[in-house]
């Protein structure tokens, strides 16, 4: 079993890409998953905390002001200015919208550190901003949950606020407490056991959410084509632009890994909080999102390397 794991956690990208093909190819089966897709992440989110010290990973006294203010400009202010942005347009109740709103305010992507890695970055900076964003996520959607007019009344609000809360205790104190139970799970086969459950569930949690996508594509629409292309802008725009404002500055070793979390945001975790019919009609958005995840080390590494040589 852990020599399998292991073998999935070095195959990783083909195993995710397959879970793509599966979710794209096999729609009925991928509607069948749909109601597994918020637990799965909520064990991903139990996965990456056993996988990773998150008292270590958690930014210094020295830097936390640094990544408080990374946190707050990626989870609040960006997603503010585009629900101003939205109310201008008279787009506020698109589902383009509202999912392009969801994504700036998520926490990062849990996979972050690993797509830094392949994309040529280091991933350290990656990794205490996914833990500092997802501590704060409870914290930062009251905000946009309150502005944004899905969620509708205050104490609706509030109630999605804290189901996302007690997922993030639930699943990440569950994590913390068995890795330092387990010294095995803190050696190398351990590790590798874990990200090759990580792995495993990944794959699996993207047949689930390729449910929408699947018969998009198979028959073409005007819909799949606006969202592919918002995704895309929305994806790369985000990471290209905090790469470009970070090189030169005093955070320039960590604009890699910056401008990959920025891009890849944790959407899928906010399915538990939106009302079902929101998340029923959100999920090609979702589904086509994963796409520029999984091409970001492919499109970023060639931009990181030529900065850095630049540099």
């Amino acid at each position: 079993m852990i020599p399998a794991l292991h073998a999935l956690a070095r195959h990783g990208r083909l195993v995710l890409v397959l879970g793509l093909v599966v979710g794209i190819l096999a729609p009925s089966l991928a509607r069948a998953m749909e109601p597994l897709i918020f637990p799965l992440i909520a064990l991903m989110l139990f996965l990456a905390t056993l996988r990773v010290d998150v008292v270590v990973a958690f930014p210094g006294a020295r830097t936390l002001p640094r990544f408080l203010i990374a946190t707050l400009i990626l989870q609040v202010v960006l997603p503010l200015c585009a629900i101003a942005g939205l109310w201008v347009l008279g787009a506020m109740d698109s589902i383009i919208g509202i999912g392009a709103v969801l994504v700036l305010a998520a926490a990062p992507l849990t996979g972050s550190p690993g797509l830094t890695i392949m994309a040529g970055g280091d991933p350290a900076p990656a990794l205490r901003q996914l833990v500092l964003g997802t501590a704060l996520l409870p914290l930062t959607v009251l905000p946009v949950f309150w502005v944004l007019p899905v969620f509708g009344a205050p104490e609706v609000v509030a109630m999605a606020a804290l189901r996302l809360l007690a997922v993030i205790a639930v699943a990440g104190g569950a994590g913390m407490l068995l890795r330092r139970a387990v010294p095995w799970l803190r050696a190398a086969e351990g590790q590798g056991a874990v990200d090759g459950t990580i792995t495993l569930v990944m794959s699996v949690v993207v047949v689930g959410l390729m449910s929408a996508v699947g018969p998009a594509i198979l028959a073409p629409s005007t819909e799949l084509w606006l969202t592919l292309a918002a995704v895309f802008t929305l994806n790369f725009g985000a990471q290209i632009g905090a790469l470009l404002l970070l090189r030169n500055g005093p955070e320039a070793t960590a604009a890699p890994a910056l401008a990959i979390v920025a891009g890849n945001r944790n959407l899928a975790l906010f399915l538990g909080a939106l009302p079902p019919e929101t998340g029923a009609a959100l999920l090609l958005f979702i589904g086509c999102y994963q796409l520029p995840m999984y091409l970001t080390p492919l499109i970023m590494a060639p931009l990181i390397r030529r900065l850095a040589r630049h540099g």
